[in-house]
């Protein structure tokens, strides 16, 4: 008797709380594998995905790591549902495995240590990625992938991706970075289950199901069939649920600003106040100092451009090495120092939690609050702080018709925008939300002025209500 060959296609599984068990072929673990056991790629185990969310949600303590592997496995997960070849897998893989390899500690907020956000992670990502692009790890690599190696060309696809630059693809780089892309569908699923929530909840096993390559425009992309309408709308609403309630929580963005502000103030005083030393000598310390003479070259008129390129060459070295366990040390540090000076009191408010009081001013008129606030500062110089009454504005935007939209195939095979086929995302549609929030220092709470200025906006608020 003849018995035919039982080709067993074996996988490497890594357990996740949020896809479960998520399998990868021994093929696909060979391809991602040089890269997470890479100190480039372990360094995000320690940089926390959401900031300072977890000092909100106790539970938000997962990590770009984390995130970056359920991304992989999302876009391996598409790519073998809309067909794609091994080759573009690889490339769609990699590409999601490293898009967030630029991130610094707390993630997103550390980039308003860069005045107008000028210096962002994807500005360091070139530099991570360059890590990669040597003859060793290209060799190591061909030795593990014999039919799949990476060469200089395809390497720069990947980035290419990662960085938004021209597409040879559209489809390829829409699994990367698009609407409807691995990260969103991961980030949204992840951020939800960590913060105990159910805002960010969709379902992705039926959003993968509807997934196909339609033609647009712009040649192939990733859309949808018709079957996924229901699907992707419950995304998109998820996604405005968790900019709303859980990304944009009053709270999370205090503590937020707070920090922003230990490093802005930090930054001006390492130079010339003695107190600190010792903490001028730590990388951290070495890095805000840097950043703030970037910082003041472009108040002063110096080429933002020039000067960026200039301030990510020489100072990758510190950067790359940062992660949240060196702020955590300088906050612990400050925080134990005894003087009234702002950097240390903000150290303070984060090492023990001290919240801010913080009031939401929805249908108030943000330009006359700011009016108020320039008048108590003027008569309150000495006593009051910026930092210690200030205004967050949060604008922000669930669905765009301009960046892309996300393409359906309708029931006679048409490609039609999403929201020409959907009441709901079309009433959101490039529409801005805008949040104000009012946030008082702990120790200004029964300050005579502050009180007046409570009083005064709770009275505008109630005209306005009333009307």
């Amino acid at each position: 008797m003849n018995f035919a060959m039982n080709h067993e296609i074996r996988f490497h599984a890594i357990k996740d709380p949020v896809h479960g068990t998520m399998q990868f072929t021994s093929l696909e673990d060979q391809w991602i594998k040089p890269f997470i056991d890479s100190p480039t790629f372990q360094r995000l185990r320690h940089i926390k995905q959401m900031g300072m969310g977890d000092f909100i949600f106790p539970g938000a303590v997962h990590t770009r790591f984390n995130h970056s592997l359920g991304c992989c496995f999302v876009a391996s997960q598409i790519a073998h549902k809309i067909g794609l070849s091994e080759e573009e897998r690889q490339l769609v893989m990699i590409a999601c495995l490293l898009h967030d390899i630029g991130h610094g500690p707390f993630s997103h907020t550390f980039e308003d240590v860069f005045i107008h956000k000028l210096i962002r992670h994807e500005s360091w990502t070139p530099y991570f990625l360059a890590e990669y692009r040597n003859h060793t790890f290209f060799n190591e690599y061909h030795r593990r992938n014999p039919n799949h190696f990476l060469s200089e060309q395809t390497f720069s696809l990947i980035e290419n991706m990662i960085m938004h630059k021209a597409r040879i693809k559209p489809v390829l780089a829409d699994v990367v970075s698009s609407q409807l892309d691995a990260d969103r569908l991961d980030y949204l699923l992840r951020d939800s289950h960590f913060c105990g929530v159910t805002y960010g909840t969709f379902d992705l096993r039926w959003m993968l199901n509807s997934m196909t390559i339609v033609t647009g425009e712009q040649g192939e992309r990733l859309g949808l069939t018709h079957k996924g309408i229901g699907v992707v709308e419950h995304y998109l609403m998820a996604r405005r649920l968790m900019i709303r309630n859980i990304y944009h929580h009053q709270k999370k963005l205090a503590f937020e600003f707070y920090l922003i502000q230990l490093f802005l103030s930090l930054a001006e005083n390492l130079a010339h106040h003695t107190l600190y030393d010792d903490i001028k000598q730590t990388r951290l310390g070495k890095f805000l100092i840097a950043a703030n003479e970037f910082n003041h070259a472009v108040i002063h008129g110096g080429d933002p451009a020039l000067l960026k390129q200039h301030f990510l060459e020489r100072h990758y070295s510190d950067y790359k090495e940062l992660c949240d366990y060196d702020v955590f040390a300088v906050i612990k540090s400050l925080s134990q120092r005894h003087d009234p000076d702002s950097t240390v009191q903000l150290a303070k408010r984060l090492q023990y939690r001290q919240m801010p009081k913080v009031i939401r001013l929805d249908h108030v008129d943000s330009q006359v609050i700011q009016e108020m606030l320039s008048q108590l500062f003027q008569s309150h110089k000495k006593s009051i702080h910026d930092w210690q009454l200030t205004l967050i504005k949060t604008p922000n935007q669930s669905y765009s018709i301009e960046e892309d939209p996300i393409l359906i195939v309708n029931e006679i095979q048409e490609v039609r925008p999403l929201n020409e086929i959907s009441l709901m995302i079309n009433a959101i549609s490039d529409k801005y939300e805008h949040t104000t929030l009012l946030c008082i220092d702990s120790s200004l709470i029964h300050h005579k002025a502050v009180e007046g200025l409570v009083k005064k906006i709770s009275r505008s608020r109630d005209s306005l209500s009333s009307l």
